[in-house]
């Protein structure tokens, strides 16, 4: 990645940010090259097992957070225009929706397929296969990819939360969570095979229900997030947690101005940057517009996050912002 590329809309990214947005990019196009190895290995030894089969679509949805991550990223470069005078920083929700109504719908179809196979007491069974020149049971062959392919999801997603906490990417938030889950669909699919081989048929239909499941819930949460941030909700921190502390940082910091009174603000998440309207109540009849240029670079300067500023003198504070006054002050 070019040092061209080191930007969200008009903001040049920070040194340190521009790296982790270079490492995010890096991981994101490793875990695609692994899950096609994955899916296909999983593909290859799949059987009848439900919970085989489940993990194999699992991997396949897999592939829709770090596409829509890297797509995310290279509309977000883009500088507002005219036609999208906000910059193309929604791409990251978008990305988000979109995601997660995948894994919503996909683990609602497998919810519903693995529990009609519990309940009709579907037994699948797993037949032998010839590995050079022995014949071995293709339940071993499914162990032993479902154990190799679960552990390097779990070590990845980690190392994506902290670039994702960086960023503050919801998109990359996202795909480290599902990654950091994956050794659960492993250990399920595991127990599934074995309970097959031990002829507890059963174990392979709940597993692959449990999977499911777990995909469902993947998908609802991040639906929520998705949804919640395209209604312009108030910002949160890049896990919706809790307020992002950077609108208490721009109040404070606003409030602190010696010809403000009181400061309050509606601050939008627009994508990884902030869309800020800044409200507030001066001293004095009349401001100059030295200050208020003044007061917007000053929130600017604050954090790279904080792309658009409009601060606005208003003889009160509107109800839907949470007032600051200057310490001391009897405001």
């Amino acid at each position: 990645m070019t040092a061209s590329t080191a930007r969200f809309g008009r903001t040049t990214l920070p040194p340190r940010q521009a790296q982790v947005l270079r490492r995010a990019v890096r991981l994101e196009w490793i875990t695609l090259a692994f899950l096609v190895v994955t899916a296909t290995a999983v593909f290859l030894v799949l059987g009848n097992s439900q919970a085989m089969k489940a993990a194999w679509i699992e991997d396949l949805l897999s592939f829709i957070p770090p596409l829509a991550f890297l797509v995310a990223v290279r509309l977000a470069r883009h500088r507002p225009t005219v036609r999208h005078p906000y910059g193309l920083h929604r791409s990251v929700a978008v990305g988000h929706l979109v995601a997660a109504v995948a894994l919503t719908a996909m683990g609602g179809f497998l919810v519903v397929d693995s529990g009609i196979g519990l309940l009709t007491a579907e037994h699948p069974t797993i037949g032998t296969v010839n590995l050079f020149g022995v014949t071995i049971w293709l339940g071993w062959l499914m162990i032993v990819v479902m154990a190799i392919t679960g552990i390097p999801p779990v070590i990845v997603g980690r190392m994506k939360l902290g670039l994702a906490r960086e960023l503050h990417d919801k998109v990359l938030y996202a795909d480290a969570d599902m990654n950091k889950a994956d050794w659960m669909t492993s250990a399920g699919t595991i127990v599934g095979v074995l309970g097959i081989g031990v002829g507890l048929w059963w174990m392979d239909a709940a597993a692959a229900l449990f999977i499911a499941a777990s995909i469902v819930h993947d998908g609802v949460s991040n639906l929520r997030a998705a949804v919640v941030d395209l209604m312009d909700a108030r910002a949160t921190t890049f896990d919706d947690s809790r307020p992002h502390p950077l609108v208490g940082r721009v109040d404070q910091y606003l409030s602190g101005l010696p010809w403000v009174r009181a400061a309050g603000s509606r601050v939008r998440d627009e994508g990884h940057v902030f869309h800020i309207e800044a409200f507030v109540v001066p001293h004095r009849g009349k401001v100059a517009l030295a200050d208020i240029e003044s007061a917007r670079e000053g929130c600017v300067g604050l954090d790279w996050k904080v792309q658009d500023v409009v601060v606005v003198p208003v003889p009160e504070l509107p109800d839907v912002v949470d007032a600051v006054t200057p310490r001391g002050s009897g405001a």
